[in-house]
């Protein structure tokens, strides 16, 4: 069974991110879903709940949209408030060991944008969440980037919609080799 961290503060807008959670929901049985933005639109994160949601699964997939080279504020505020001290890390924080962690990050730009002569932007940008995955002792198992996926793309929303359900059907293959 897995877990499903969405963070996206306009999901009533997003067209990717929504064709992915539906086509994930829909594929994947006993996905459980935590919205957070929606459960915690005033940013107050329930910490039990979550660590609870955290400890009753063995995959967490974290879906999010890349808001200026960096993730959405609330789920940063997500990782500093729930993976606490003798929960997440500290001489008994070993709760969330062994845990497999895929992250599903899409991307306004397009790729070739993302990469400049010095490095790969994305992969400078996914040091902090890769990181805090091994601090955890969590493995990260699968990183999914959908990239060119902005209002101002210039690609209808079926074509976001077809590549974004293409997107989840590359997760859902991987979650099936976990």
């Amino acid at each position: 069974m897995a877990l499903l961290i969405l963070a996206h503060p306009y999901y009533a807008q997003s067209i990717a991110n929504k064709a992915i959670v539906n086509e994930l929901v829909k594929t994947y049985p006993n996905l459980e879903v935590r919205d957070i933005f929606q459960l915690y639109p005033d940013y107050q994160i329930d910490v039990s709940a979550e660590q609870q949601a955290l400890l009753r699964h063995d995959t967490i997939i974290l879906q999010y949209p890349m808001f200026w080279f960096n993730m959405p504020a609330i789920l940063k505020l997500w990782f500093d408030q729930v993976f606490t001290y003798q929960f997440a890390y500290g001489s008994q924080g070993d709760k969330l060991k062994g845990k497999q962690v895929i992250i599903s990050m899409t991307i306004g730009q397009k790729e070739i944008q993302m990469v400049n002569d010095q490095e790969n932007l994305i992969d400078s940008f996914l040091k902090s969440v890769q990181h805090s995955i091994q601090y955890t002792q969590m493995k990260l198992s699968g990183t999914f980037l959908l990239y060119n996926v902005s209002p101002i793309s210039n690609k209808t929303a079926s074509e976001i919609k077809l590549e974004a359900t293409e997107h989840s059907h590359q997760i859902l293959k991987h979650l099936a080799q976990v």
